[in-house]
């Protein structure tokens, strides 16, 4: 691994996840822009060294008193358990007196049992549990190796976790193949025992195929000729998805179902800044580490230009804090095209992931792709979202399902 590097604290908050199998997964989702970078000769996951390496230098380097550790992929379960019991025993012999360490785990539930549940709720790890909908929706792009769905499988781990007790969340990717089905996928999604939801877009980019290639274009600017990928969502599809979820939840769910984004803006409505680094000011206190060690700038930038060390050999603050990071961060603002600038929304939207800014046609600027989507939600749910805050000073926020003004003005009540 080369020299130890010296220990270091970062001067801001910060997280770093982990990607401990790299791009490995038992699935083979449509959708997937990690599948083009695994050669599929086995798991190649993080070794003993660069995972104790990762326990040792975020502990340290981070300046909160909590620190969590999220382990995504790929699919992090294919390194088994024993692995996990490692990080946990590493996290208790390196953790700093008064620091609360706490886990999170994303996975696509397929090896989920008994004994996996059993740790996960005598760890207390949160886990979000990948579904896309109802399994005839989920189907259409969640399959596995051998090309069959994996809804009911997906279920199944959702009913193993409530049985043991173990939080979870539901993470939903929305794009072509259920971006229409907006109330059928909220209403089953909220009753599978959970209250915690999250919709991420699907927005993708491909080369062109008669360039000989087709697999997924790199950050925006490398491929200019990318081409939106049918899987992706558009900006009308999204600000629609958006609208009817806000609309089933705003007249029934306040209070019991809590909607990721959903919370974030009522925040922001009032002021606070954004728990989300998407519709953050600026970014890259999010960063990731892959199983061989190497940091990135971010889970969507892994790309050589943004490879920032390797734990063990450099430390892991000073690439927190150094320059090119920083620069990263400050990017997502300093690069706002000028509508985004003048934009009655910019508040609450920030410009998006700077992921997915890129011109809607050649010659043209790089812009957020889902910006008249945002646009369509933000002055739907207004109306609501300010009545929430007035309420708020008061008694409470669920109160505002019982507003007729405030459903009149969502045209839902008759």
């Amino acid at each position: 691994m080369g020299a130890r590097a010296v220990a270091m604290t970062s001067c801001r908050p910060f997280h770093l996840m982990a990607k401990p199998a790299g791009p490995a997964c038992n699935l083979a989702c449509t959708y997937c822009f990690y599948l083009s970078r695994w050669d599929q000769g086995g798991v190649k996951g993080m070794d003993d060294a660069r995972l104790e390496a990762y326990v040792r230098e975020y502990l340290a380097a981070h300046p909160g008193p909590e620190v969590t550790f999220a382990w995504q992929g790929g699919e992090p379960t294919l390194l088994g358990l024993d692995f996990f019991r490692r990080a946990v025993a590493l996290q208790q012999a390196h953790r700093p007196p008064g620091k609360l360490v706490q886990n999170a785990i994303q996975t696509n539930g397929l090896l989920l049992d008994e004994e996996w549940c059993r740790f996960l709720a005598q760890e207390r790890f949160l886990v979000g549990l990948s579904c896309d909908g109802p399994p005839e929706l989920h189907d259409r792009r969640r399959v596995d190796r051998g090309g069959k769905g994996t809804a009911q499988r997906v279920l199944a781990a959702a009913a193993l976790l409530r049985r043991h007790q173990v939080e979870f969340n539901l993470l939903c990717v929305v794009g072509a193949h259920n971006v229409d089905r907006p109330r059928q996928v909220y209403r089953f999604l909220s009753r599978l025992g959970t209250p915690f939801l999250q919709f991420i877009p699907l927005v993708e980019r491909r080369r062109p195929a008669s360039a000989g290639v087709h697999d997924y274009a790199g950050p925006p600017g490398q491929d200019p000729a990318a081409e939106l990928d049918p899987v992706s969502v558009t900006p009308e599809g999204w600000g629609g998805f958006l609208c009817a979820v806000f609309d089933e939840w705003v007249q029934a769910d306040v209070g019991t179902v809590f909607v990721r984004d959903f919370d974030n803006w009522l925040g922001m409505w009032t002021g606070m800044p954004s728990s989300l680094c998407i519709h953050a000011e600026t970014c890259g206190d999010a960063l990731v580490v892959e199983a061989d060690g190497s940091v990135y700038s971010c889970d969507h930038y892994v790309y050589p230009q943004h490879r920032l060390g390797r734990l063990g050999e450099e430390p892991l603050a000073a690439m927190v804090e150094g320059p090119r990071q920083r620069a990263f961060g400050d990017d997502k603002r300093d690069g706002l095209p000028a509508a985004c600038r003048s934009c009655r929304w910019l508040k609450l939207c920030h410009g998006g992931c700077p992921k997915h800014r890129f011109p809607a046609a050649a010659g043209q600027p790089p812009a957020p792709h889902l910006c008249a989507g945002w646009m369509e939600f933000f002055a739907h749910a207004a109306p609501a979202f300010e009545r929430m805050v007035e309420l708020n000073a008061k008694r409470s926020p669920m109160a505002v399902m019982r507003d007729r003004s405030v459903l009149r003005a969502l045209g839902l009540a008759h």
